[in-house]
């Protein structure tokens, strides 16, 4: 695709789900990114229908905090109704569009969709998406697009046994605007600290593996606050029934803290993440076992801000230089032993956080060259 100024429709989920400031990110990251490269972005967000009325307010306070009112609508599934634009003009607004980046597949809306010349699925959860459609038949949208995008880096390729579903995916990193994400001063958290749920969704078990969640990645980990010299607070969604898990949790010396309070919107997940010392990145046990290279946009945030990143190794060490200012662990001794190097010099690792972030992820950089692979 072209890099002249294209009309772009980026729909995803911003506001369907209250007090997800992290997940809402995810998804402004592009819309902020295209934008800033000069092409006239559309954003569409569509909703069930008991989510809409309260979904609608929130999403209509986004809007005004980044000035995207004009060229943006959240639609009520199955009936059409709109917030933001209404249905005509949403319609006017698409008809033609050069491209719809569907991140996730989250839209359905068929007018909407066959308005848009070329439909993309933008795919951030690489294995269980893929292993969804293949191995538990859940129809995810494939035949209503025409290209398909993963940040799943190894998607594809030798050593990665993820179903490739017939499609060809085309593997690129997930974008931040940087001019939102500057680096960080003084930390408020002394410690390491991530944001995420204990379980997202259900676990997928497929030809004797376990693609399991955040869950079952970090009790074997469980001891690691008493072996490494660093805190470790987590904003952690984990229901109150997990009394077993919590109780393991308080034992081992890990400080929990509510996600909804400390990373609920926007601008308190930018505080917490800015706040920190560094990021502890676990990651969801399919995305270890698959091996197919996921690498989080919250770690992301995490390196633009010049907050170094200890994450769980999925692959992305095979694309992403690790060892200053990133480190790629498999076990609680690898944990510990980056720790010390951060403690060893810490301004150096901070320094390599934001380098990175800045050579890898920049969405000035990432955006124009996926556009291009379409």
């Amino acid at each position: 695709m072209s890099a002249e100024r294209l009309r772009i429709v980026v729909a995803g989920m911003l506001a369907a789900v209250p007090r997800q400031g992290g997940a809402t990110w995810a998804v402004l990251q592009y819309v902020l990114g295209l934008r800033r490269l000069g092409h006239e972005v559309i954003v569409v967000e569509e909703v069930e229908p008991g989510a809409f009325p309260a979904a609608a307010a929130r999403f209509a306070t986004l809007l005004g905090e980044f000035d995207l009112g004009p060229h943006a609508a959240i639609i009520e599934r199955g009936r059409g109704t709109t917030a933001g634009l209404d249905r005509a003009a949403l319609l006017r607004a698409v008809a033609g569009a050069d491209v719809l980046l569907n991140i996730s597949g989250t839209l359905t809306d068929e007018a909407v969709l066959d308005a848009v010349r070329m439909r993309v699925f933008v795919d951030l959860d690489p294995a269980f998406t893929q292993l969804w459609h293949a191995a538990e038949g859940v129809d995810m949208g494939f035949d209503r697009h025409d290209r398909f995008v993963t940040i799943g880096s190894e998607i594809g390729r030798p050593g990665c046994d993820v179903p490739t579903c017939d499609r060809t995916w085309i593997t690129t990193p997930q974008p931040i605007v940087l001019d939102h994400w500057p680096p960080a001063g003084a930390a408020v958290h002394d410690g390491l600290t991530t944001v995420g749920h204990w379980r997202a969704y259900g676990s997928i078990h497929h030809d004797g593996v376990h693609y399991g969640q955040k869950a079952h990645a970090l009790r074997p980990l469980i001891d690691l606050p008493q072996r490494a010299r660093a805190p470790f607070v987590l904003a952690l969604g984990i229901h109150p029934d997990e009394r077993e898990d919590l109780a393991a949790l308080d034992r081992h010396g890990w400080r929990l803290v509510d996600p909804a309070a400390v990373a609920g919107t926007p601008a308190d997940y930018r505080a917490f993440v800015q706040g920190s010392w560094a990021e502890f990145g676990l990651a969801k046990l399919g995305y270890v076992v698959s091996r197919c290279g996921w690498f989080s946009d919250r770690s992301l945030c995490y390196l633009a801000s010049g907050r170094p990143v200890i994450a769980q190794d999925t692959g992305f060490a095979a694309w992403l230089p690790t060892g200053e200012g990133l480190f790629a662990f498999s076990t609680a001794d690898d944990v510990a032993a980056a720790v010390d190097e951060l403690h060893a010099d810490y301004p150096r690792h901070r320094r390599a956080a934001r380098e990175l972030a800045e050579a890898v992820f920049d969405s000035d950089r990432v955006l124009p060259e996926l556009l291009a692979c379409l």
